[in-house]
């Protein structure tokens, strides 16, 4: 490809959001150039199965239940006033026991306070927090630290409690699935 054709299709296929401050180059991608117009039918879809989910249409049919993870971000989502209600009364119990921990009202039976977190999860319910650890966490600064048991391998579990050993009394463990 000339230099001119390259400079074109990087003007063409450059996509900046403003609003995010985000700017995505697609140019050197392996595509031709019909391949976006081809594709359109299949994101409207998408962006149109995503519209039912979020009204509460049927996800998972051998279960016949509703997915909406994302509905605890943003509740007013929620197809239904009691899912959102027990959405935020959830996540004001979350953010009350959150403040409780830190301010030790809620204390180990052996302790001032607890000062680490052991998470215990396998696949989204280990790699979600410990994402959220690693982008948000400040190390030392953070009030309390993060530990994790994310797999059945006894040897990783093993690791994960020889170093919590002399803090045991003050790790609260959190167990997600």
């Amino acid at each position: 490809m000339s230099a001119d054709s390259l400079r074109n299709r990087y003007r063409k296929q450059l996509c900046r959001v403003e609003s995010l401050d985000l700017t995505l180059d697609i140019s050197r991608m392996n595509f031709d150039d019909g391949f976006l117009g081809r594709m359109a039918p299949a994101m409207r879809k998408a962006y149109d199965d995503m519209d039912a989910l979020e009204q509460g249409a049927i996800a998972n049919p051998d279960e016949n239940r509703m997915v909406g993870h994302y509905w605890l971000r943003a509740p007013e989502l929620a197809p239904d006033e009691a899912i959102r209600a027990q959405i935020t009364s959830t996540l004001a119990r979350i953010r009350s026991f959150t403040a409780d921990v830190h301010a030790g009202r809620v204390k180990p039976p052996k302790a001032q306070r607890f000062t680490r977190v052991l998470s215990i999860g396998i696949g989204g319910s280990a790699l979600g927090p410990q994402f959220v650890a690693d982008a948000l966490g400040r190390g030392a600064a953070d009030r309390m630290a993060m530990h994790f048991i994310d797999n059945t391998d006894p040897e990783g579990i093993a690791r994960a409690l020889d170093e919590l050993r002399d803090s045991l009394n003050q790790t609260l463990c959190l167990v997600i699935s």
